[in-house]
């Protein structure tokens, strides 16, 4: 009997990328504390709305440093076949589904104001925003270097190549959308309260509106997709052509099953089937060098090995 090998296919970067998801977390908790207290004190709408949506993004914003720790936590759980790093991308998921509400209600809300335009109060407003423009570039600088780490890992055999499969973390990408979701409605508005302000464009408020919920709808989308794929094994067509580019060679050797998916941010797993004479070693061989190719099982003249 083979011996057991290990399941975990976290990123790299796993625990860095969580402790920067979790001190964002406290971050825009505080924020969201300050301004529903400061609302409630002063009697503003304009600080307590932002409050609450400042809530939503916290909430968000847990899911993913929630999902980072039971993705570490149950790390060795042999309940789990392939370990937990698909996880991130279950949280990654559902964050884009809050996008897309998000995106749906700043759209209902600006469309309202076209039709039906309502006093504004420009300096409480602009106060407002400048606040959450400083709290979420904080946030994104907390979460930017994490983002922009996209390398590879070490499969089982340690190999490396100059080739890329991965699609880099994408819990952290989510929180990082949502950071940036923020920020660009706190720009928006900005520019439109300056817009009201100076010139007495009221329809430039609503007008942003819609802008910043076309864009964020289009974020969530990306993100919807890419973690979709993830979750339901979708073959990354590159590292499948480069398996067969290895395999296929012409001297009789032929591929009749393959299957190669995902397990972790920076990991693939890929079950091969071939024919033509050539043993399971000299398949695991020529296999080895495909970075990011982490768990391969392989099958040949009806004899297997993982």
């Amino acid at each position: 009997m083979a011996e057991p090998h290990s399941h975990v296919f976290l990123g790299r970067a796993h625990d860095e990328n969580a402790r920067r998801t979790l001190w964002v977390v406290l971050l825009s908790a505080a924020m969201m504390v300050a301004e529903i207290a400061a609302g409630l004190a002063f009697g503003s709408m304009a600080l307590l709305a932002d409050g609450v949506h400042m809530a939503t993004h916290a909430g968000a914003l847990a899911i993913a440093a929630a999902a980072y720790a039971f993705a570490r936590r149950h790390a060795h759980d042999r309940r789990f076949s392939f370990g937990t790093g698909k996880v991130g991308d279950l949280a990654g998921f559902a964050s884009a589904l809050v996008l897309v509400l998000f995106a749906l209600g700043i759209a209902a809300e600006s469309a309202a104001r076209l039709v039906s335009p309502g006093d504004v109060a420009f300096g409480q407003a602009a106060l407002v925003a400048v606040i959450g423009l400083a709290v979420n570039l904080l946030s994104a600088l907390l979460l930017s270097g994490g983002h922009r780490h996209h390398g590879g890992g070490h499969g089982h055999d340690g190999h490396h190549s100059h080739h890329h499969h991965g699609h880099g973390d994408n819990n952290l990408r989510s929180a990082y959308l949502h950071v940036l979701a923020d920020a660009l409605t706190s720009v928006l508005a900005i520019l439109a309260l300056l817009g009201g302000y100076f010139l007495g464009w009221a329809w430039l408020d609503p007008a942003m509106g819609m802008l910043g919920a076309a864009v964020i709808a289009r974020w969530s989308w990306s993100l919807m997709r890419d973690t979709a794929a993830m979750l339901l094994d979708v073959t990354d067509p590159r590292l499948e052509a480069e398996i067969r580019a290895r395999l296929d060679d012409g001297g009789g050797t032929r591929i009749t099953d393959l299957h190669v998916w995902r397990v972790g941010p920076e990991a693939h797993a890929a079950i091969v089937s071939v024919s033509g004479g050539l043993a399971v070693e000299a398949v695991r061989g020529r296999l080895a060098p495909i970075h990011g190719l982490a768990h391969v099982t392989v099958e040949c003249r009806g004899q297997s090995a993982t």
